[in-house]
């Protein structure tokens, strides 16, 4: 009797093992049924995900423009710039390629299919897809109001806090920086790692914006964390999610428990390129560098602006990288100025300019006549604050005087477009008529 019953429970044992790594079938219909509806259909899921080495972002230069603009011709080249697109795509990973690479396919869209992957369930974006969150994060983080005040490429760090701003400035920023916390709750409930780092630079650059100085220690800490995820080494996502508090506090008895990898570890750079660290560590430093300047540490920002250069000394000589290069070499000598170095100061302004100058003579006048006006204006601070009042009068003088040109210039371009457009309607129209 005892050997029966011995072997009776291990053939159990036995079965249950089967069941759990098999499944066990179903005997019913409706059983039958779920399983067949859970079964997946290779023919109709996606091609896979390129392999991770192949996927280059906007650092390839591309063969024809896919944007109208003089602005995406890159310097030096036939080829174009694709104004950002496929980095955008690597940072908001909107096909899931990097979930779709650790979990395998299978299981990935089994997984998609249960509505299992990491997603908001609850309030306004419970209803949408995790596809159609990603979307809304993206509109979060990179779209720009036709009135907002950082509108532009430039980068270049300015106190624009005096304590006279009106209630409606006020109201618009704070908004902003809501939005950035937004972006960040999001991010890490969708658990989006680039996503994360890029919404603290952005909060970090809107929190300057809205508080200059008296914010400058919670920005300078939302831009070492950005730094932080994007590395090598491991971060904390719980010390990141106090920062998307509309009152963030910081107990410093906090233990410390980072676990997640950052975005070049190597066991993450088998999954996503290093190319979107590169993305991150760029506007987080600069970022980083912002805040050291507002809190008057200019030795720091000059140290946290300059490494970036190495992370796009390989990128296209297109406008959109070459604003970025522009707002540092501007940054750096706006932090020589403060220290009282003008000759130091001007080499970098001599440098920023000297960007512009390229591009204008590269038939990209307008990026081009933006980056020497914006060096020029600098200049002109730089002189006041060295005391050559006469020569930083006249430096601002011409650029004003220049920039009313421009205006009245893209006035009347703009004008004669628009009565072109017309006259081809009235063409048209005539000639549905006649027909």
């Amino acid at each position: 009797t005892f050997h029966y019953y011995k072997r009776h429970t291990l053939d159990n044992v036995n079965k249950l093992k089967q069941n759990l790594i098999m499944g066990k079938s179903s005997k019913k219909a409706s059983g039958l049924a779920k399983a067949a509806g859970r079964k997946l259909d290779p023919s109709m899921l996606p091609p896979p995900p390129v392999p991770v080495e192949e996927e280059k972002g906007s650092a390839k230069i591309l063969e024809e423009p896919t944007i109208q603009g003089n602005g995406f011709k890159v310097l030096g080249t036939s080829g174009y710039d694709d104004g950002g697109v496929a980095d955008l795509s690597l940072l908001i990973d909107l096909e899931d390629n990097v979930q779709r690479r650790r979990r395998g396919e299978n299981e990935y869209f089994r997984a998609l299919q249960a509505d299992l992957l990491p997603r908001a369930t609850k309030g306004p974006m419970g209803k949408m897809s995790r596809r159609e969150q990603k979307v809304s994060l993206a509109q979060l983080l990179f779209s720009e109001a036709e009135d907002s005040e950082d509108k532009g490429p430039s980068e270049v760090y300015v106190e624009q806090v005096d304590g006279g701003e009106d209630k409606r400035t006020m109201k618009h920023r704070s908004e902003r920086v809501k939005q950035a916390r937004a972006a960040l709750r999001m991010s890490l409930m969708l658990r989006e790692a680039a996503c994360t780092s890029l919404s603290l630079s952005e909060l970090c650059k809107r929190k300057l914006t809205l508080s200059g100085k008296a914010g400058a220690n919670e920005a300078l800490r939302c831009a070492d964390k950005a730094i932080e995820i994007a590395g090598d080494s491991f971060w904390d996502g719980d010390e990141v999610a106090c920062e998307a508090e509309d009152s963030p506090t910081i107990d410093p008895k906090y233990e410390k428990n980072a676990t997640t990898p950052g975005l070049a570890n190597p066991s993450v750079l088998k999954l996503l390129p290093m190319r979107v660290s590169h993305l991150c560590q760029r506007s987080a430093l600069l970022q980083r560098g912002n805040a050291l300047a507002a809190m008057g540490k200019e030795d720091e920002a000059i140290q946290s602006y300059e490494s970036v250069f190495p992370l796009v000394k390989d990128e296209p000589r297109c406008a959109r990288i070459d604003w970025e290069r522009h707002s540092l070499y501007v940054n750096i000598g706006n932090s020589h100025s403060r220290k009282g170095d003008f000759a130091a100061a001007d080499e970098k302004f001599t440098t920023a300019e000297k960007l512009g100058t390229e591009h204008i003579e590269g038939d990209n006048v307008k990026d081009g006549k933006g980056m020497v006006a914006c060096a020029k204006r600098a200049r002109a601070f730089a002189l006041k604050r060295a005391g050559k009042m006469d020569d930083a009068k006249k430096l601002l003088k011409e650029v004003v005087d220049q920039q009313i040109a421009d205006n009245l210039e893209e006035e009347k371009q703009k004008a004669e477009e628009e009565a072109a457009a017309k006259a081809l309607a009235e063409d048209k129209k005539e000639e549905a008529a006649s027909n």
